[in-house]
């Protein structure tokens, strides 16, 4: 990509030896504009930086060599990893946030995106179900893409999957058990707790972010199951 923006950070260090790089993280900024977020994300002492910011006009800036580990996940868990920052790619998107005005991103962004998605996993083995918002990975902390976000359009890019409804339970502890199986934190203790909750509201903000009520309804239930089967 012959645009884009060198801003390097100083705020990576090595990936851990024998991982793969296998998930692809997303994240809004969260911050009033994007030098405001292209400032913190370069500054040793806030000790954050992500590989990517992309603009809302679509300018790409890259912060981290794709070699290094970046600084963007925070403590979070998918499907047994634990360190996510070792085997990730973040791109912070340039967005308010929740708490400053959050708003729909801009197609330029969205175009900007996807034109990176599509670079990055032809370079590293990146599976669709592993193509995550940061709430996704830390459902009790972060909330970031957010429901604005259009996963469905990164899906039909290539980028992630989108789920067709099949036949699920909605039973709580089946659900929970799916949810475990797709890669949230959840265990099938049969009661509908904060971190069952919490799971809930994430893959429901991805998934079905016109309702984000994080109850185990049967259409829930319905897209966890049509995922699921995408992973065979």
């Amino acid at each position: 990509m012959s645009d884009m923006i060198e801003s390097p950070s100083p705020n990576h260090n090595a990936r851990p030896a024998g991982k793969a790089i296998d998930i692809l993280l997303i994240h809004y900024t969260g911050m009033r504009d994007g030098d405001a977020a292209l400032q913190r994300l370069r500054d040793p002492a806030a000790k954050v930086s992500s590989h990517y910011l992309i603009e809302e006009d679509g300018k790409i800036h890259r912060l981290v060599d794709e070699s290094r580990r970046a600084w963007h996940a925070g403590a979070g868990y998918w499907a047994g990893e634990r360190d996510i920052n070792a085997v990730s790619i973040g791109i912070e998107l340039v967005n308010p946030g929740h708490d400053n005005g959050y708003r729909a991103f801009p197609q330029p962004q969205m175009a900007a995106l996807i034109e990176l998605g599509r670079a990055i996993l032809a370079r590293h083995p990146i599976p669709p179900s592993r193509v995550l918002g940061h709430s996704d990975i830390a459902p009790t902390r972060k909330i970031d893409p957010g429901e604005l976000f259009d996963w469905k359009a990164l899906a039909e890019a290539g980028i992630g999957l989108w789920p067709e409804p099949a036949v699920g339970s909605s039973d709580l502890v089946s659900i929970q058990k799916d949810l475990g199986r797709y890669g949230y934190e959840v265990a099938p203790g049969g009661a509908l707790d904060a971190a069952t909750t919490a799971a809930l509201q994430a893959f429901q903000r991805h998934f079905r972010p016109a309702l984000i009520d994080g109850r185990p309804d049967a259409e829930t239930a319905a897209l966890l199951a049509g995922l699921l089967q995408r992973l065979g």
